[in-house]
């Protein structure tokens, strides 16, 4: 009896992008109709994922050569293996997805000469971005997804080009869906869209203004809580950004706006009626209210005052602050109606 006590010799980068891609491929050959076929096949694809994820990864004991991590980025990239690892996401089982989106933030924040290989090969196929998002509406990848999405949206160029696209409206239905997991995973897609680049959201907001804060007031008064309190935390957290102070200024200026914003302060949750607050003080606060606004304000002043009388946070520092700004708003509000009383 003999035994061979050499190992095989390991994969280089090169091996390591043509059998992902050769397997990727043979998804689509006639031969994975049979099931038996399309199992080996898939096998495959998982037992090569693995390898991808060791070799960027590491495993935990060893660390990964880095040499061959940006290697093998640049083979991945050459033979055009990021189109099918998009394309291909719902053919995959649940471990080859795990390595793929475990290899995908890798795989990203690799640079060659200055420049993120394979961010500049997805600004050159745009089309995978629609893609990604598109799956939000397949329940079993949209997790999947999702953790991939937000990664690409960390770099400026691919979060700017989901917003101009027409399928960030999508956005506004996902993040209702009756799936709650893949409802919440859309929401954290459409939070990062907004918060992280400021120069870009400031951008977008200005030239789709009218037709964003539409769509948003659907959220702002939707039926569900969980809609309701998230978007209404949103718009604060974008709204007040320095980027955005022009977009607020408008925003602010609007009696419809505003409407909704008061209605979100009598909301049966004090979670919602405090957020509504922090953005209805800055209605109060502007120092260049309309006239429309004032007869609102007045015209309100006693339902106003008695809300907001009722209104607390309870959490010591953080609620004498918080008294400190209700306060200048109830008199604000007060001095709003005195002056409107006088001129009438």
């Amino acid at each position: 009896m003999s035994f061979s006590f050499f190992k095989a010799r390991p994969k280089t980068p090169q091996e390591v992008a043509r059998a992902i891609k050769d397997s990727l491929m043979a998804l689509d050959t006639k031969t994975v109709v049979e099931v038996k076929s399309l199992e080996k096949a898939l096998e495959e694809v998982e037992k090569n994922f693995s390898t991808m994820r060791f070799m960027l990864c590491g495993d935990g004991e060893s660390e990964p050569n880095s040499e061959q991590v940006l290697q093998l980025t640049l083979e991945i990239c050459k033979e055009d293996v990021i189109a099918l690892l998009i394309h291909k996401l719902h053919i995959y089982g649940w471990q080859a997805r795990k390595d793929l989106v475990h290899s995908w933030s890798i795989l990203l924040r690799q640079k060659v000469d200055a420049k993120y290989c394979c961010v500049e090969y997805i600004e050159n196929h745009l089309e995978l971005l629609d893609f990604l998002v598109l799956c939000y509406d397949n329940k079993e990848i949209a997790l999947s997804c999702g953790s991939m999405l937000r990664e690409c949206i960390k770099f400026p160029t691919l979060a700017k080009y989901i917003l101009e696209s027409a399928c960030f409206e999508l956005f506004f239905k996902y993040v209702e869906l009756t799936n709650f997991d893949v409802a919440s995973d859309a929401f954290s897609t459409f939070k990062d869209l907004l918060t992280k680049h400021g120069k870009e959201v400031s951008e977008y907001l200005t030239s789709h203004y009218d037709e964003f804060f539409v769509m948003y007031e659907k959220l702002l008064t939707s039926g569900n809580y969980v809609t309701r309190r998230q978007s209404l935390k949103l718009l604060t957290d974008f709204l007040l950004e320095p980027p955005n102070s022009q977009v607020m200024k408008r925003y602010i200026s609007e009696i419809r706006y505003l409407k909704v914003i008061m209605m979100l302060l009598k909301d049966s949750s004090k979670n919602i009626q405090i957020s509504a607050f922090h953005i209805f003080k800055v209605f109060v606060a502007n120092p260049n209210k309309s006239q429309e606004i004032k007869i609102i304000l007045a015209k309100n002043h006693d339902k106003l005052l008695d809300l907001l009388h009722s209104l607390s946070v309870g959490k010591g520092s953080e609620d004498e602050q918080f008294e400190e700004e209700k306060d200048l708003i109830v008199k604000e509000i007060g001095r709003v109606t005195r002056l409107l009383n006088r001129e009438s």
